[in-house]
């Protein structure tokens, strides 16, 4: 059998869900007092400006937060050049993404100052998002106990300066600002422990940048697509009926999205792993990417039937009667997770075949498919039409097309021997 307790990768995954854990009580408890305090209104538009600022995020990390891990650990000899060349393209790119969101807010929402300050205000985050992707050096080497206590201690005195805010009944804007300071606080910090602990100094190459370019260039479309599926029905939903509907959505959203740190953590702590086992043992590579799905699965539903029978009791509880129409939402859109993560497994195994360059084909699919069903369905169902198309596109998405598009099908094996109780023996067995 596996030996769990000396297995690096869960020890790696356990540092990350321990403090994740931490993590979302805090942003648990501080986001619901902060949405009770805001009300549905103020809390779409911190959640409009958000949607509008993670628009950019695929372009200004320019794909690398895909493609940076593998790259790390194909060329050991190079990280320091590799490292400090993906975060200064990341960087120049974001302040790019700062003057687009500025530009786009000026022009949809040119009449309304507010939204016009806090997506401004909220954009700045993109700089120290940037910066962040040096975690992913963490990960390569299975050093993510720094990511995950620095992670943790950054939230801590973030979630301080947000009580703060709510005790001095600060307004908006000061809540849009604060979205920056624990990408800020991470972002500074790990660069620090990695100039006492890494092996290599940063710097930048031109024809590095270049190598990372041709490599992560598909990811970046990618990435848009992913975006757009994952964010148009919050910024539909603001411009055809109004932010308040947008507030209910959000909170519905977060409730779906309470463990997504499990799924993170187990997801970032295998996919090393697997492009190690890639190099070394097909056999075995296989096995993990079946394993991978059989756990995120197994987990994804388990959540969402205990999300659909206490919808209710989780909203009362977190949200208050204020958001009582979030409920019906909440009871759609749990079931989304199911196959949103189904997708960030099939993900590393279309990087470690390298067929990435299938990515933007399929997520423009998923894109067109998701904006035409909020056009159809918003009007008619309101938010919970958002929540039908939200939930469809992931399925199909990062399930139907997997076997439909000739490129990917040899996934569906490896999925279908993840779900297979025949296979559990074998996937956990050496």
């Amino acid at each position: 059998m596996i030996n769990l307790k000396n297995n690096r990768v869960v020890k790696n995954a356990s540092w990350i869900i321990v403090c994740r854990i931490l993590q979302s009580l805090l942003s648990l408890v501080i986001g619901t007092i902060s949405a009770r305090y805001l009300g549905p209104s103020n809390y779409g538009l911190i959640n409009y400006a958000s949607s509008i600022t993670a628009f950019l995020v695929p372009v200004v990390q320019l794909g690398l937060r895909s493609t940076l891990v593998q790259e790390i650990i194909s060329e050991p000899d190079q990280e320091g050049q590799t490292l400090g060349t993906a975060l200064a393209m990341s960087t120049i790119a974001s302040v790019l993404g700062i003057l687009g969101v500025i530009a786009f807010t000026n022009i949809a929402n040119r009449t309304e100052l507010d939204t016009i300050v806090v997506c401004s205000l909220y954009s700045i985050s993109l700089v120290f998002q940037a910066l962040e992707m040096i975690q992913y050096w963490f990960q390569a080497k299975l050093l993510s106990k720094y990511v995950s206590i620095i992670s943790l201690v950054a939230y801590a005195l973030v979630s301080l300066y947000r009580v703060f805010l709510l005790i001095t009944g600060k307004n908006v804007y000061w809540f849009a600002l604060s979205q920056m300071l624990d990408y800020l606080i991470i972002s500074v910090s790990l660069l620090a422990i990695y100039k006492r602990v890494g092996s290599q100094k940063l710097s930048v190459s031109v024809m590095r940048a270049r190598t990372l370019f041709s490599k992560s260039k598909y990811y970046i479309v990618s990435g848009i697509m992913v975006t757009i599926f994952s964010l148009t029905d919050r910024i539909m939903l603001t411009l055809i009926i109004g932010e308040e509907t947008t507030g209910y959505y959000s909170a519905a959203m977060t409730c779906a999205d309470l463990s997504s740190f499990v799924f993170a953590a187990i997801i970032d702590s295998a996919r090393p792993s697997i492009f190690e086992s890639k190099k070394r043992n097909e056999a075995n590579y296989r096995k993990n990417i079946s394993r991978l799905y059989s756990i995120i699965i197994l987990l994804a539903l388990g959540q969402s039937a205990v999300l659909t029978v206490g919808a209710r009791y989780i909203v009362e509880i977190l949200y208050g009667d204020g958001y009582i129409p979030s409920i019906a939402i909440l009871r759609i859109i749990t079931w989304y997770t199911v196959f949103a993560y189904m997708g960030s497994v099939r993900n590393i195994w279309l990087l470690a075949e390298g067929k990435q360059s299938v990515l933007w084909k399929v997520n423009l699919l998923g894109a067109v498919s998701n904006i035409f069903l909020n056009l159809a369905l918003i009007p008619m169902f309101g938010a919970s039409g958002a929540a039908f198309a939200s939930v469809f596109t992931q399925f199909f998405t990062n399930c139907l097309l997997c076997f439909l598009i000739r490129p990917i099908r040899p996934i569906v094996k490896l999925l279908l021997d993840g779900i297979n109780p025949r296979k559990a023996k074998e996937l956990w067995v050496k």
